[in-house]
């Protein structure tokens, strides 16, 4: 399964837009995972942050800035350039664990996995034993199947180590910084700071945005703020 002659696990490799690519690429031309340096998902996203934070500091020139245009549209092709690249590889590796469950291998090659893959690899190999000692076994037996319980509950995507209180607070903080508008004149779509697309709106749109996009459109006299009155 591993795969020495990978160009990415030979040496560091800078990420950058046309190398993930590139990555991506030979997933897709290989039946075996190619190697990726150790800290390939570190790297991803000092890059992703990188670019996000040249979009906040460009943040003025939302709709003119050709350069911003261009790392909005590269953000988002990157997002699925890592979908497709972690499917691929997920693939490969769940494909390893269905095989080292029925032939109880010692000769799978996880050289080629990263540290995060390998243990997917490890509880998904764990879980498909259980399952088969479980239900096949108990059925050729003729027994009724037993029911597989997984011993880790997932985390929801999102939820960082500090816990899913940190993630609420923060979608509690994300929520006060909006702001109620109304468009004054037709805005085309555009990508915001946090990269995600926005519009297009229409003349007498009412929105709900991000507080930094709200006020430039207010300032550029695109929208102004809809303030919400009290009712005695």
């Amino acid at each position: 399964m591993g795969d020495s002659g990978g160009k990415s696990g030979d040496k560091n490799v800078v990420i950058t837009y046309e190398t993930l690519f590139d990555i991506l690429r030979r997933e897709k031309d290989r039946e075996e995972l190619q190697n990726l340096d150790k800290t390939f998902y570190s790297d991803v996203v000092k890059y992703i942050n990188e670019k996000r934070e040249s979009l906040k500091q460009s943040q003025e020139t939302l709709f003119s800035d050709d350069d911003r245009e261009k790392t909005q549209i590269q953000l988002q092709n990157i997002k699925r350039i890592l979908k497709e690249l972690y499917n691929r590889r997920e693939k490969k590796i769940i494909d390893s664990a269905i095989m080292k469950s029925r032939t109880n291998s010692g000769i799978i090659d996880t050289a080629a996995m990263l540290e995060e893959e390998k243990k997917l690899f490890s509880e998904a190999t764990a879980i498909l034993n259980r399952a088969r000692a479980g239900i096949l076994f108990n059925v050729i037996e003729g027994r009724e199947p037993e029911s597989i319980e997984c011993t880790n509950t997932p985390k929801a995507a999102g939820t960082n180590s500090a816990g899913a209180d940190s993630a609420k607070e923060e979608g509690k903080e994300q929520q006060k910084e909006t702001r109620m508008v109304r468009i004054l004149h037709a805005v085309p779509q555009f990508y915001g700071e946090d990269a995600e697309l926005y519009g297009p709106f229409e003349e007498e749109d009412v929105a709900s945005l991000p507080k930094e996009i709200a006020e430039i459109l207010i300032s550029k006299e695109r929208a102004e703020e809809i303030i919400e009155e009290n009712q005695g």
